[in-house]
């Protein structure tokens, strides 16, 4: 079978850098060298598109010196992504200018006359991009690929747009009659402009303990517990330093955390159900990421009625949301009433060798390498059912 040259993608501008470098890493252990032929390629916290043999490896240790940048260009009259590589060797990587590629040069013969030689990034069959959080699981970097016709793993632009935001995520999920928790939408304008009215109008209407969190970031970065007014007040400001929409939600007096994970396109399937006990008052970034100390229950200790409605709501926001390839849906459940309550849905769940979504599939009986090769194949699907469509209006005669 002949390998597919799948770019691997990750690092990004978001407060997930260093997870989506985690998952990378992951990710890349399992990658099959008979079927891939894999090219790394990074995005650094400023933003500069990389690629490198050990590009991984070195965003992880700090030596951008090895690393080759990456831009967009006409070659052979086909957007490609492309390595450029200096024609002098003691030219440092800092000072390298893009501005003539980016002005729309064709060809590689014409780029090789001037300061930089264009190598395309293989061809690439497809992208799997492993960027968790702004531009790379809201839709932005989705819509570069299609642009790019690029067959990407993940759900589309659509899905990814309002799985990110949290606050559109819930009036979509409010519309389809699935439950979820109180909330209010704030602007970090607002917050700056009058604080004081936006804490009178909270706590007005939704009552302590109450969660802020920025609408466009995962990893439970940004994330306060507030239990009295001085908190609730700096985690706005804190969640305002990540986003500028802010949610503010009703929070519940220590709730179970479920997780459910779906993998599909059209006919999606829903593994069985987990259930994070968190080190932390709830499954805060350190409580995720640093200590070690949280707990993964799998299967979930849920009775059995109860653990198929999950499922089901797992499925039913994923269908909602317009979702594709795969997603991790989180619950919260009450103790003494188990009332369930969807919280959010991520669409490009982690792969860090903790995440829960590949353990979940694990136990559900589909092997770390076997899922990687599932969402490839539900890449390409996508793909070429995409290609199915007319692209432009023949008008009859």
């Amino acid at each position: 079978m002949q390998k597919l040259n799948l770019g691997l993608l990750f690092g990004g501008r978001s407060g997930e850098h260093e997870v989506s470098l985690q998952s990378a890493r992951s990710i890349m252990d399992v990658l099959s060298p008979e079927r891939y032929q894999v090219t790394q390629i990074g995005i650094t916290r400023r933003g500069q598109w990389v690629t490198g043999a050990h590009a991984l490896e070195d965003m992880q240790q700090g030596r951008n010196d090895r690393l080759t940048p990456v831009t967009l260009l006409n070659y052979a009259d086909t957007p490609t992504l492309c390595a450029i590589t200096p024609i002098s060797s003691s030219t440092p990587l800092s000072r390298v200018d893009l501005s003539p590629i980016q002005s729309g040069i064709q060809g590689f013969e014409q780029l090789s006359q001037g300061q930089w030689i264009a190598t395309p990034l293989s061809r690439l069959d497809i992208l799997f991009p492993i960027l968790h959080g702004s531009y790379g699981e809201d839709g932005c970097l989705q819509g570069l690929c299609e642009m790019l016709d690029l067959p990407y793993v993940g759900a589309g632009v659509l899905g990814s747009a309002v799985g990110m935001d949290k606050a559109l995520f819930k009036d979509v999920m409010r519309a389809h009659g699935i439950p979820v928790l109180d909330s209010r939408l704030y602007t970090r304008r607002q917050i700056e402009q009058n604080a004081k009215a936006v804490l009178d109008e909270i706590l007005a209407s939704l009552p302590l303990p109450i969660f802020t969190k920025p609408a466009n970031l995962g990893s439970s970065v940004g994330i306060t517990c507030c239990r009295t007014q001085g908190e609730l007040l700096e985690g706005l400001h804190e969640a305002a330093a990540y986003d500028r929409r802010i949610l503010v939600e009703r929070g519940l007096v220590s709730p179970r955390e479920i997780e459910v994970a779906v993998l599909g396109n059209d006919h999606p399937q829903a593994s069985i159900a987990g259930e994070i006990i968190p080190s932390d008052t709830f499954y805060s970034y350190d409580a995720k990421y640093v200590d070690g100390r949280s707990q993964l229950l799998i299967p979930a200790p849920l009775p059995e009625a109860l653990h198929e409605q999950v499922r089901q709501l797992a499925l039913a926001a994923y269908r909602a949301a317009d979702c594709a390839g795969m997603a991790r849906v989180d619950f919260l459940l009450t103790r003494e009433t188990n009332e369930l309550y969807l919280s959010e849905i991520n669409t490009l769940p982690g792969f860090t060798p903790i995440s829960m979504y590949p353990k979940l599939w694990q136990v559900s009986g589909l092997p770390y390498p076997d899922l990687i090769d599932r969402l490839v194949a539900l890449a390409l699907e996508r793909k070429q059912e995409k290609d199915q469509l007319i692209r432009e209006y023949r008008r009859a005669i």
